[in-house]
């Protein structure tokens, strides 16, 4: 069962998310918060949680201040931005702060329970039709948009070249931070390179999922990523069977 935190401020967004919700996943349990606060005290509160869904228009948070904020004060939870905001350098400013997810709220119903099935699975999810949108800063001309190659349409991508080259920079302060995990958080970290939730992490390893959050918020402090995402990549461009990484 998995169980779910919905931010919005609108009460009728909130209660269409949750009726959504349990009846494509009828075995899960949705929480939901009016504010920033409220979602970070009800998840505080949790033992469990598998994934919060933000708004980014809270009443007490302005764009992504609210992710920042979640990211610094509960590392360890995965965070999908629900939004009507639609800009390109948005949707990949909040993946760069370790947004596992961003759906815009005009997206189909259907569509929209697939990606948080995918999400819940331990893929990112990236909107392919605003992702193809130049930036704001960097549109191209109508010659160079005619010139370019049609980019199949795909809504699930395992990792985003915007934190991959976060994660580049760090060079061998990861390769210090990898040596001083703990055998155990040597394997959450290989679990969460596969993609598996919390959830998923603690059924594999025998453990409980508030050990196994605990072990995540270390990973990203050892690392020094400020989230799972980052985690992911450097996890997935480095052997973690080196003898270079023996565990603590």
């Amino acid at each position: 069962m998995y169980t779910l935190l919905v931010a919005d401020d609108h009460p009728m967004f909130r209660e269409a998310m949750v009726g959504a919700i349990a009846a494509a996943l009828p075995e899960s349990r949705v929480l939901e918060a009016a504010s920033l606060a409220q979602a970070i005290d009800q998840a505080e509160a949790q033992e469990e949680l598998d994934l919060l869904l933000l708004d980014l228009a809270l009443p007490d948070s302005e764009g992504l201040a609210g992710l920042r904020r979640l990211r610094e004060t509960l590392p360890w939870l995965p965070v999908a931005i629900l939004s009507a905001e639609q800009s390109r350098d948005i949707v990949l400013e909040a993946l760069g702060l370790g947004a596992v997810g961003y759906l815009p709220k005009s997206t189909p119903r259907d569509d929209l329970l697939a990606a948080l099935r995918q999400i819940l699975a331990g893929q990112v999810y990236l909107p392919a039709d605003i992702l193809r949108r130049p930036t704001a800063r960097h549109a191209p001309t109508d010659a160079a948009t005619s010139a370019a190659p049609t980019t199949p349409s795909t809504r699930s991508v395992p990792s985003t070249r915007a934190t991959a080259s976060t994660v580049a920079a760090h060079g061998d302060a990861l390769t210090d931070g990898l040596s001083q995990l703990t055998a155990k958080q040597l394997q959450v970290l290989a679990c969460l390179s596969r993609g598996e939730s919390n959830k998923a992490i603690a059924r594999d390893l025998a453990i409980a999922e508030t050990t196994v959050k605990s072990h995540v918020s270390a990973i990203l402090r050892k690392l020094g990523v400020n989230s799972r995402v980052q985690a992911i990549l450097t996890a997935q461009t480095l052997d973690l069977d080196d003898p270079r990484y023996p565990p603590r």
